[in-house]
């Protein structure tokens, strides 16, 4: 909910603090409503990234090709999604409706983001699946960029850790969700791309309801109208003015950068190391996936507890960042698949504590409550641009020693190191503990 400068004192007009004095406790309702919403949003996004986008390009390239040609969806999709969040959080704060500012944009979301499915799930050539999976990127991103914002709009910092923790475990349950859902309608393309999306559009759908009395439309006037200029002001915040923003993207960008090495080439890690192949692979795969889900699902739900109990951020976020450096060591050491998923498991319970106080003390250093979903759509750059930098940074480094290109302990040991780095960054945030 957004308040006014007036109503904000006696707090500094504008600051985060501030808005949490002007919002009651968050119902059990609107947290189930949260994570629902969450969970239904990238179940609906990540599940063509993780499986059925590779199935569709297969159907309709010959092989030789099908590298190329996702590799070309998947990077049009990938742009737009971190340029459209930021700028769709923007026309979130602006809107002025009757409707409120984020319903609109959670609802309308998902409506373009299913069509952009159907259409991937009918499209005829790479062209249409290229378009179809950028309306999709679109859409989705512009629900997740609303949604996002909820947190610190309708959430008090007394709450936000422990819901965030509930919130942000379901990227990891919507990952395996869409990998069982992927199986069930392997027969089925259409059907494969259609039943996330509905469930999406469901799930999304719930939490519009549920925050009808919440949700506010932005004061009339309250901001310039939106050309280009404002358009270049939704990708930026001022460090020198804002410098508690800008530590705590930095410590994000470089915390995710770690997380990136674990999830873009886990796969290849089992492959060349540890020996296994085809259908093999796959099912270690999936084991090490449950086994850091479950992990993480512990991680968020205790360090959320714990942390709005005691009122601090940053020790829980060093601890959970030098967890997950911890993890990519034991990955990079790992000989064993039973060492593997020791690591994974580590590597798992330091990345759910860290999305869940992470969240929390992102929301108490926005520049300003009336901007929450753009200030949140510029963090969310920090956690999308490592996906796209490190697999142009990793070849590097799996050539390093002049082996076959399989140095995995150079690349999970860069991991390790940028969390390590990023954790210190965090600890220069003042005005949160």
């Amino acid at each position: 909910m957004a308040v006014t400068p007036e109503a904000a004192h006696p707090s500094p007009p504008g600051s985060a603090s501030s808005l949490s004095e002007q919002i009651s406790p968050a119902p059990a309702r609107l947290v189930v409503a949260l994570a629902l919403a969450q969970f239904g949003a990238y179940l609906a996004v990540l599940t063509p990234v993780m499986v059925t986008l590779a199935l569709r390009v297969n159907q309709i390239v010959p092989e030789a090709e099908r590298g190329a040609a996702l590799g070309q969806v998947l990077s049009v999709g990938a742009l737009l999604a971190m340029l459209g969040n930021p700028v769709f959080g923007a026309l979130s704060d602006r809107t002025t409706g009757r409707f409120g500012r984020r319903r609109p944009w959670l609802l309308g979301g998902m409506v373009a983001g299913l069509a952009g499915l159907l259409i991937v799930a009918l499209g005829g050539g790479v062209l249409a699946l290229m378009a179809g999976w950028a309306l999709a990127q679109l859409g989705i991103n512009a629900t997740l960029a609303a949604l996002t914002s909820c947190v610190p709009d309708l959430v008090p910092d007394q709450q936000r850790a422990r819901v965030s923790g509930v919130v942000g475990m379901m990227l990891s349950l919507s990952m395996i969700a869409g990998s069982g859902l992927a199986q069930i309608f392997s027969g089925s393309m259409f059907l494969a791309f259609l039943v996330p999306g509905l469930i999406g559009l469901a799930c999304v759908g719930l939490l519009v309801v549920v925050v009808k009395d919440r949700d506010r439309p932005a004061r009339a006037g309250a901001f310039e109208p939106y050309g280009f200029r404002e358009f270049l002001r939704s990708f930026w915040v001022d460090p020198r003015r804002h410098p508690d923003f800008a530590w705590n993207f930095a410590g994000r960008f470089l915390v995710f950068t770690g997380a990136a090495c674990v999830t873009s080439y886990s796969v290849y890690f089992l492959m060349d190391r540890m020996g296994y192949d085809g259908v093999e692979v796959a099912d270690k795969f999936f084991v090490g996936i449950l086994v850091m889900v479950a992990a993480t699902v512990v991680g968020s739900v205790l360090g959320g507890q714990l942390s709005d109990r005691s009122g601090h951020r940053k020790p829980y976020v060093l601890g959970s960042s030098l967890g997950m450096a911890a993890g990519l060591a034991l990955v990079a050491a790992s000989q064993t698949f039973g060492m593997y998923l020791v690591a994974m498991a580590v590597f798992g319970f330091a990345e759910g504590l860290y999305l869940s106080v992470d969240m929390a003390l992102a929301a108490a250093v926005l520049p300003n409550p009336e901007e929450s979903a753009k200030d949140m759509g510029v963090l969310n750059i920090g956690n999308a641009l490592p996906q796209s930098l490190v697999p142009v940074i990793a070849p590097s480094l799996l050539a390093l020693g002049g082996g076959d290109g399989g140095n995995y302990s150079a690349l999970f040991l860069f991991g390790a190191v940028a969390s390590v780095v990023g954790a210190v960054a965090v600890q220069f945030v003042r005005s949160v503990q």
